[in-house]
């Protein structure tokens, strides 16, 4: 089944040098932008992440610092890749989670400014774990009935997120044979969310009463507001601590509106 969009989505695959937000980089970026009309571009960039990739980095993606020491650092990129995915909603496998916030973070050491509010973003991987609880190459056996040729390639991972999605709007019905899954982007971002994310690393989120929170640490289920009122050093303790730094930011917007009341 193909899929009903409103406007453009992107489905998008990391490979990295870890899986540390804050401190690893990206080493090679896929995307695929799916538009309305069904039109689809696609791109694939090794980066060269500036520091070392990591021997059990590279056994998963087979990307050594060789392959990469002539390729563009992200700072180089980043601009494009920001103007690929702008008015874009942002699809991915366990991207909520980990890519997305990834690729936050780079885009914040290359200075770009690069925005999710008002973007839906569907994870395949929340949708196949709350109805299969399984792996991506087991999905896309699952579902399309085919092996995963080199799997944690970023390019053959993000056309396999991509073809799992579809499969699956055709895959799953109710009892009288209608659709389990609507084809619609706001319906899969909100099926595929396992969380109330204020940041993308789900440091801070909402609670039940749409308050931020935080999500760790000896405050974790206090409000910002009441957590900053009671210790105003933990706001410091957190912009020099090792966060990431888009969750830096997401604090410093909610300090602000609390001062300002």
């Amino acid at each position: 089944m193909q899929l009903h969009l409103t406007r453009p989505i992107v489905f998008f695959d990391l490979e990295t040098t870890g899986i540390d937000i804050a401190k690893d980089r990206i080493v090679e970026i896929s995307y695929i932008k799916v538009m309305p009309d069904g039109q689809e571009t696609s791109n694939t960039m090794r980066i060269n992440p500036g520091v070392h990739i990591p021997q059990e980095a590279s056994d998963v993606h087979g990307i050594t610092d060789a392959d990469v020491k002539d390729c563009p650092h992200f700072k180089d990129v980043a601009q494009s890749v920001a103007a690929d995915f702008e008015g874009c909603d942002i699809a991915g496998f366990n991207s909520n989670h980990f890519d997305l916030p990834m690729l936050a973070e780079e885009f914040i050491r290359a200075g770009v400014d690069f925005q999710v509010e008002g973007r839906r973003m569907v994870d395949v991987q929340n949708i196949y774990h709350k109805l299969e609880r399984r792996t991506l190459i087991a999905a896309y056996k699952y579902y399309c009935g085919k092996d995963l040729e080199e799997a944690h390639s970023a390019l053959a991972d993000t056309m396999a997120t991509y073809e799992v999605l579809k499969a699956q709007l055709d895959f799953y019905h109710k009892e009288d044979g209608t659709p389990l899954l609507e084809n619609d982007v706001d319906f899969l971002a909100e099926f595929s969310r396992r969380n109330n994310n204020v940041d993308l690393a789900g440091r801070i989120v909402y609670n039940a009463d749409k308050v931020p929170v935080f999500n760790f640490g000896k405050y974790k289920g206090m409000s910002i507001a009441d957590a900053l009122k009671r210790d105003p050093g933990y706001y410091s303790w957190m912009m020099n601590g090792d966060f990431p730094e888009e969750t830096k930011r997401v604090l410093t917007k909610l300090r602000l509106q609390v001062l300002h009341r």
